[in-house]
């Protein structure tokens, strides 16, 4: 079964937003046995959208559309569809009724003639009610092909593939079984981390499929195999992954789809254990990935932003003499700020950052992306000197979940 996705925007082309929904919606298509041939983005432009139409829809069983179903003038994908289609709009019943409820719903009245054109639907469209907006989704089939269409709002994106395309597709197709394992690494480059596996994967299974996933996050080692006997493919899978455990164990922190905040969360609630953090070159980042994941609250007391050496002192208890002689970004400094954090909120853990993140501020002794990470327990302190980069965000990033995987290895033991 072969898959395109297409995305409609101008602000899509030049540059404007990113798209993030064709990579989402690449993902969970596949998951259910499609083959993704391509991606396309083209501008709302009627002349393009067809051609486009025209190149694909003999050559793949199933072709998803986000963008330009808003209540704008330049959202013109469904009078385009509902012309290629040899269709018409007409007010629907049950759409004006989810526009309404969706209007009111955000303490306005149904009085603008372009939100009541939003329940126009082409007449042969099977319908996506949408509870979360204003646009449904569209569903039509030519010959053999499924042409799905999709606001691009995220969230009412997902909920219109998770609760409404995917069970479709799964009941009006013959889908291959696809069997997806992602095992989870931080710690390695990715090219380290292709040469320890290189004789591994010369010797994988034929019938698996790997790829490489990286980010500043974690690099995600994802194996795939379509079969007939999903335990059977399972079992193989699982076969290759315990090999992998005993090549490259000590980077592996997870496995399925969580990040390193995940995996903290799971071993405080097991350890029975509280994390505190302060923060002054990630500027908080570190606590609102904690925060991030459901059920903090049970084990994450709360943060202190120490961007300047006042805070530091003041309100982490960092001594005036440390910070005048060691400078902010030293291990002195960061190894007091974890102490100090863990004392005053009576925490387990704590974590504390101080870095240069850019670009400015950089020296000689002390470049763009020196960060200096501690880990505070009950008994005791380590710490970490890092060199990120030149580039700001990126050294955020990097420095949040190299915290994070200390942290982890910290209370794993890892540290003796």
């Amino acid at each position: 079964m072969k898959a395109d996705i297409i995305t409609i925007g101008d602000e899509i082309l030049i540059g404007q937003i990113t798209d993030t929904n064709s990579q989402w919606i690449a993902e969970q298509i596949n998951n259910i046995g499609f083959e993704i041939r391509r991606i396309i983005t083209v501008g709302d432009d009627k002349e393009q959208i067809i051609s486009v139409l025209d190149s694909i829809i003999n050559e793949v069983n199933l072709i998803v559309i986000t963008g330009g179903l808003g209540p704008t003038e330049d959202d013109i994908t469904k009078q385009v569809l509902a012309e290629y289609f040899n269709s018409e709009l007409k007010e629907n019943k049950e759409v004006l009724e989810d526009v309404t409820n969706f209007i009111q719903s955000k303490g306005f009245k149904l009085n603008n003639e372009r939100n009541r054109k939003q329940a126009e639907v082409p007449i042969n469209c099977k319908i996506l009610r949408n509870k979360n907006g204003t646009a449904p989704g569209m569903w039509f089939e030519k010959d053999e092909t499924i042409i799905v269409s999709l606001p691009a709002v995220p969230f009412e994106m997902k909920e219109l593939v998770e609760r409404k395309v995917i069970p479709e597709l799964k009941k009006d197709m013959k889908l291959p079984n696809i069997i997806h394992k992602t095992v989870l690494t931080y710690g390695i480059p990715e090219a380290f981390l292709a040469e320890k596996l290189s004789d591994w994967e010369q010797n994988l299974n034929d019938k698996i499929k790997l790829a490489y996933l990286p980010s500043p996050e974690r690099i995600r080692l994802r194996l795939s195999m379509i079969c007939e006997q999903k335990k059977k493919a399972e079992e193989i899978i699982n076969f290759e992954i315990e090999k992998l455990k005993s090549i490259i164990g000590k980077y592996i922190f997870g496995y399925g789809d969580k990040f390193l905040e995940n995996i903290i969360g799971e071993l405080l609630i097991e350890n029975e254990a509280t994390l505190s953090i302060s923060e002054s070159c990630t500027a908080g980042n570190v606590s609102r990935l904690i925060a991030s994941v459901p059920g903090s609250s049970n084990y994450f007391k709360g943060g202190v932003v120490a961007y300047s050496n006042e805070i530091k002192n003041k309100q982490l208890k960092v001594s005036q003499n440390i910070l005048e002689k060691y400078g902010a970004v030293s291990k002195e400094v960061v190894e007091a700020m974890a102490k100090g954090q863990r004392d005053i909120f009576n925490t387990d853990y704590s974590i504390a950052i101080s870095g240069i993140a850019g670009p400015g501020g950089g020296t000689m002794e002390k470049p763009v992306g020196t960060t200096w990470i501690a880990i505070a327990g009950k008994n005791k302190v380590i710490s970490k000197k890092y060199t990120f980069g030149k580039r700001r965000l990126l050294n955020v990033r990097f420095a949040s979940s190299k915290s994070l995987d200390m942290l982890r290895k910290f209370i794993l033991g890892y540290y003796e």
